[in-house]
């Protein structure tokens, strides 16, 4: 909950500041956020994009793959389970047959998930158990083993009532999502090491409002002037100040005057510094966060500035890659398909790298100049599988209907008339006067 919080900015308000700030200016900053965690996971989350699964052998995405992806709406849902899994430090997906007895690919929060791994396993899980509650607050649970299902169905008052079947996958249908995991210990959110900068942010920020709003008005003075007290011994404001008042007095002695305002410029180096300080470990470049003003990048240098931020999101789709082919191979195990034990298949991701569009076409047409398949090229291009399919039908069909031109009316076959145009040519080059002179007797 601590990294959902921050993420979406509701970390507790006026936190570092003293009591009487507290009292003085709960109501004027209470809705007042300072908050980068958020752009921190969404600046990776974006670029991470499922196009969809490959088998070596194969030309492109499979398709029966797509179907298990498309059929339960992953190309939204997929986004979520990476946003978690950076949030949270894990996210889960679970693989079970819908009422068609058809695969259905569901993610599960962390928080609503426990499992327990198989002993000396980083992969295999020996139970999960999924715990839920539906609109009325009826709460319902199910444990996943590799023999039983025990599901506690909703409204229940005991886990002792509930019903124990038969697992015919085999294994336990829950795929973990793990983001930076180690070898030893927990999962690491994206938010941990960036919690107590902002922390530190909020802190100094704060510190700057609450300089201002006393300096909003400058303090006056006045020495030479004899104090007046009350009944009680207590000095009495001599003047009601006010922007639009002029202080006099009858006293030629009396001499006015003003403290200097605060200067807050303190507080924005200080606020830079640290910005910079959470542009480093977050890996982001410095034009995310505008540091003092500074203006963003352009051309190759923004290449430049991005590849750390670039280089984590690759890491990242190298691991969560693993976990939905996984995913994938549970889809086929649900319908007894051999390609569950497809262990060479591989995910295909979107590039994560941002290029103007002339720089992305011209190093595509570079390498279709290395025989690069066009298929290949397409996907390089950003076009998704069924995209692609629609092209090939589109070429298909192209063919189809020049083969008919052609065969009706050969004169008009823009190959032909091109072939006739390039043999009546007359002869280029150092190709010597004889040649052109039969060439001008014809």
């Amino acid at each position: 909950m601590k990294f959902a919080q921050y993420y979406d900015g509701d970390q507790q308000k006026l936190a570092f500041s003293q009591m009487r700030y507290k009292a003085a200016f709960r109501d004027v900053f209470s809705g007042w956020r300072d908050n980068f965690c958020g752009m921190i996971v969404d600046s990776a989350n974006e670029r991470m994009f499922v196009e969809g699964f490959r088998f070596p052998g194969s030309s492109g995405a499979d398709r029966d793959a797509r179907t298990f992806w498309q059929r339960s709406s992953m190309d939204a849902f997929s986004n979520s389970v990476h946003l978690d899994a950076m949030i949270q430090g894990t996210a889960y997906v679970l693989v079970w047959a819908d009422k068609d007895g058809q695969p259905s690919i569901r993610p599960v929060s962390a928080e609503s998930m426990a499992v327990q791994y198989k002993a000396g396993s980083l992969t295999e899980l020996e139970a999960a158990a999924n715990f839920y509650s539906d609109a009325w607050g009826r709460q319902g649970a199910m444990l996943w083993t590799e023999k039983y299902v025990y599901d506690v169905p909703l409204g229940s008052t005991s886990w002792t009532q509930g019903t124990r079947k038969k697992n015919p996958l085999g294994v336990v249908p829950v795929v973990p999502f793990n983001n930076r995991r180690r070898l030893v210990g927990d999962p690491i959110s994206d938010l941990a090491n960036c919690i107590p900068i902002q922390d530190a942010i909020n802190k100094t920020v704060m510190d700057a409002l609450t300089a201002s709003e006393f300096a909003a008005f400058p303090q006056r003075h006045v020495t030479g002037l004899e104090i007046q007290e009350d009944i009680n011994g207590r000095p009495i404001e001599p003047f009601d100040v006010a922007v639009d008042k002029i202080l006099q007095a009858e006293d030629p002695q009396a001499k006015f005057g003003a403290f200097a305002p605060a200067d807050l410029g303190n507080y924005v180096t200080l606020v830079g510094m640290l910005v910079q300080h959470l542009a480093s470990v977050s890996r982001l470049p410095a034009h995310f966060f505008l540091v003092n003003g500074a203006t963003a990048p352009s051309g190759e240098s923004i290449l430049s500035a991005e590849a750390g931020l670039v280089a984590k999101v690759k890491e990242k789709m190298l691991h969560f890659g693993e976990a939905w082919e996984r995913v994938v191979r549970l889809c086929f195990a649900v319908i007894k398909d051999p390609r569950k034990d497809a262990f060479e298949m591989e995910t295909i991701w979107r590039d994560p790298e941002y290029r103007t569009e002339a720089q992305h076409i011209d190093a595509l047409l570079k390498l279709a100049q290395l025989n690069v398949p066009e298929e290949q090229l397409w996907l390089d291009a950003r076009y998704t599988p069924t995209q692609i399919e629609a092209f090939r039908a589109m070429r298909k069909r192209d063919a189809e209907h020049a083969a008919e031109i052609a065969r009706i009316n050969p004169r008009h076959d823009p190959a032909a008339v091109e072939a006739k145009k390039a043999a009546s040519k007359p002869p280029q080059g150092n190709s010597g006067n004889a040649n052109r002179k039969i060439h001008e007797m014809k």
